[in-house]
């Protein structure tokens, strides 16, 4: 990916090291977005385009969503999601130190409300060749313009709010790793046919899964995880996981996971590096 300077990142450039951490939270990173006229100038006229339309089919599945990788090899994306709510600021570091043991690569969809908890493993996370960072939302909202809720979280109520929710995390990722992602997973992966398509807008590519563990089921059994993943892994397929809940069974799972694809001859990648496909949508 090509590094990115913007006006925003070269004044952030200029920040000392111990400022970091505290200049990059959500709470103050919008305040410096909110400062900066491109970034209001693109919210306007975002929020104009949008404010007037109608919100569409609400779900994981919908129109221009990408859901796996356009292949017939033998390749999973394992890809493990940072959310950062109340209940799921936690950092999974035996998963993580599993992934590095087995040379696994792996994408991160990542939240700004995570990066603010994790802000020094964050920058050791995306220093890490196996990883490629994505977006996980700034506050872990469900992507909607009218407020739509799932799982008891509440979406985004406006177009201005969706908006901050894709774009901001997309400039605080860019800022304090100096590469823009490209990938964006909503909280929960339930989005809006309009968010879907704003984010297309802003040059961002919705994603959600083909394979569905089941780990963000508190407590899940090991073997109940283990066997989503095998009976429905397929080539190409995305597959979701989560490394905020060191206490459930990710790690344990995977472990089992990955010697059986292995000895079925399937391979892992990221998903930056093959062409994504949608059964609902545009390829």
């Amino acid at each position: 990916m090509k590094k990115i300077v913007t006006p925003l990142l070269l004044i952030i450039s200029f920040v000392s090291f111990a400022q970091e951490a505290s200049y990059y939270t959500n709470k103050n990173f919008l305040k410096i977005l909110n400062k900066d006229t491109t970034y209001v100038a693109l919210r306007n006229k975002i929020t104009q385009e949008y404010i007037h339309s109608n919100p569409g089919s609400w779900g994981e599945f919908v129109k221009d969503v990408d859901e796996d990788i356009k292949t017939t090899d033998k390749i999973i994306a394992f890809t493990f999601d940072a959310c950062g709510k109340e209940k799921g600021t936690g950092y999974d570091q035996e998963l993580i130190d599993y992934l590095k043991r087995e040379s696994i690569p792996a994408t991160l969809f990542i939240t700004g409300r995570w990066i603010d908890d994790h802000f020094d493993t964050f920058k050791e996370l995306a220093s890490e060749k196996l990883f490629e960072i994505e977006n996980h939302g700034l506050n872990h909202q469900p992507c909607s313009i009218d407020g739509e809720s799932e799982y008891g979280i509440h979406g985004t109520a406006t177009v201005g709010d969706a908006f901050d929710e894709i774009e901001a995390n997309v400039r605080k990722i860019a800022a304090i790793t100096g590469h823009k992602p490209h990938f964006y997973r909503s909280a929960t992966a339930f989005i809006d046919e309009a968010c879907a398509k704003m984010a297309r807008k802003l040059n961002v590519q919705a994603i959600s899964f083909q394979v569905l563990s089941g780990d963000a089921v508190p407590f899940t059994p090991i073997n109940e995880i283990e066997n989503n993943v095998l009976k429905n892994v397929k080539p190409g397929a995305i597959v979701i996981m989560h490394m905020n809940h060191p206490q459930w069974n990710t790690f344990e799972a995977l472990e089992r996971i990955v010697p059986k694809l292995r000895a079925e001859g399937y391979r892992f990648v990221q998903i930056k590096d093959f062409p994504l496909y949608s059964v609902k949508g545009q390829e």
